[in-house]
């Protein structure tokens, strides 16, 4: 079951992969309309209130939700994208990437898998490939009754 899980420390397993300083696992809400945090590392205390429950479209997580896809973005202490809300700044994270979580079959986002270094940082294809592998390894818990 998806409380059995400790979910902090398989998040931390994949931040050091990856060399990241932040990272966040978020589900989505039955609703379907808002991500859930599921555990963070590294975000700031006074920003876990604001990434608590995230609206779907809105910030790099919840467009990674809305376009079923993975969004980065190279530093963003100085350019938000278009999609990181200004608040996400306060993070001190640069280099950020989200990806989706899905079901088994790919047709649903289950929840988001977002990493971030404090260095700018441009997610090799190759990286994304394997911070989506561990996002469909989390889709496979999320599933589990």
């Amino acid at each position: 079951m998806k409380d059995e899980i400790d979910w902090k420390s398989l998040l931390a397993v994949i931040l050091n992969e990856h060399d990241c300083q932040t990272g966040t696992i978020h589900q989505m809400e039955a609703s379907g309309t808002h991500l859930g945090l599921v555990c963070q590392i590294g975000v700031p205390e006074g920003l876990v209130e604001k990434i608590t429950r995230i609206p779907i479209g809105k910030g790099i997580a919840g467009v990674a939700a809305e376009r079923r896809e993975p969004v980065m973005l190279c530093n963003l202490q100085q350019d938000l994208g278009g999609v990181a809300r200004a608040n996400a700044r306060q993070t001190g994270v640069s280099g950020s990437l989200a990806v989706p979580v899905f079901n088994a079959d790919r047709t649903k986002v289950l929840g988001i898998l977002g990493v971030g270094k404090l260095a700018p940082h441009d997610f090799p294809a190759e990286e994304i490939r394997r911070v989506e592998s561990h996002a469909a390894a989390i889709g496979r818990r999320f599933e589990m009754p």
